[in-house]
């Protein structure tokens, strides 16, 4: 039973998958306010990202991994 359990489960998860990729899906969420896209990146954000692409670039590059 705990295999079809899982089986549902991966079921429901693809399905949830496709719908929010589709086109219509994605039409209708750039018509929602907190789904447009910022014209530019707070700070904050810009800083953190350029962090993040220094640990990925120093991981990559033979750096420790955790």
């Amino acid at each position: 039973m705990n295999g079809n359990k899982g089986n549902r489960r991966a079921e429901l998860a693809n399905d949830i998958r496709r719908q929010a990729g589709s086109e219509a899906t994605k039409r209708f969420l750039r018509t929602l306010p907190a789904f447009r896209l910022e014209k530019e990146v707070p700070r904050q954000l810009s800083d953190l990202l350029d962090r993040l692409s220094g640990a990925e670039a120093e991981n990559a590059g033979g750096g420790r991994r955790r």
